[in-house]
C-alpha cells in the first residue's frame, strides 16, 4: 500500500468495521413475555442467518476491496469520491440485513428480499464503476497488469448476476438468497484462480 493511498484505506477499513460490527444489534436478547427461552431462541433463526449472510459479505467485500487497492500506485480526485460511494453501499448492508430478519415469515417478505438483493446490486455497480476509474486514469501499478486484468474478467459478471439474484426475488425468496451466497464464494476466490481454471478448459476445447 503506498502512502498516497494509505488514508483511503485506513479510512475504508473503518467505515468496514463499523457496518460489520452494527450487524450484530439485530440480535436481540429474547425477552420473558416472549415465552420459554430455548422456543423464542430458536423462532429468531432467520436473524441469525442473516447476521452470518451479511458477515460474511461486508468480509468479502472488505477482502475484495483490499485487493482492489494492492493495484493502485496512486489516487485522484475521481478514486476519492467513488471509494465514498462504495463505502456508502457498504454502510448500508446493516438495515437490509435487519429487514430481512424480521419480515422473513410475515407478508412483506418478498420486498424485504428485494431490499436485500437490491443493495448488492448498487454495491456490485459501485464496484465496477470504482475499479473500471482505476483501470482507465491510469492509477494501476504496472508490475501488476495481469492480475488486475483477471480482475476486470471476474468484475464484467458482477452487476449482471446480482440484477438476475435480483428478479428471482419474485420466483422465489430462498433462491434468491442462496443465490446471492453462491455470488458471494464466487467472488471469495481470488480472480487469478478463475483464469487458472479457465485455461485449461481452453486449452482441451481446441486440441
Amino acid at each position: 500500500m503506498s502512502s498516497e493511498t494509505s488514508r483511503i484505506e485506513a479510512f475504508s477499513d473503518g467505515v468496514f468495521a463499523i457496518a460489520i460490527t452494527l450487524l450484530i444489534l439485530d440480535v436481540h436478547v429474547p425477552t420473558v413475555v416472549q415465552g420459554p427461552l430455548g422456543v423464542a431462541l430458536r423462532r429468531q433463526w432467520p436473524t441469525y442467518v442473516a447476521y452470518l449472510i451479511s458477515f460474511s459479505f461486508i468480509g468479502i467485500m472488505w477482502v475484495n476491496h483490499h485487493r482492489l487497492f494492492n493495484h493502485i500506485r496512486r489516487s485522484d480526485n475521481g478514486l476519492l469520491f467513488l471509494n465514498l460511494l462504495l463505502l456508502l453501499g457498504v454502510s448500508v448492508v446493516p438495515f437490509p440485513t435487519a429487514l430481512i430478519a424480521a419480515y422473513y415469515y410475515a407478508p412483506g417478505k418478498t420486498l424485504a428480499a428485494a431490499v436485500f438483493n437490491g443493495t448488492y446490486v448498487l454495491i456490485a455497480i459501485f464496484f465496477n464503476i470504482l475499479w473500471r476509474h482505476i483501470v482507465t486514469s491510469g492509477l494501476l501499478d504496472p508490475a501488476t497488469q495481469q492480475s488486475a486484468e483477471a480482475i476486470s474478467r471476474q468484475y464484467v459478471f458482477g452487476p449482471i448476476s446480482y440484477l438476475v439474484c435480483f428478479a428471482l426475488t419474485w420466483v422465489s425468496v430462498p433462491a434468491s438468497l442462496i443465490m446471492n451466497i453462491a455470488l458471494a464464494v464466487f467472488f471469495a476466490v481470488p480472480p487469478r484462480l478463475h483464469s487458472e481454471n479457465q485455461a485449461p478448459r481452453m486449452r482441451t476445447a481446441t486440441k
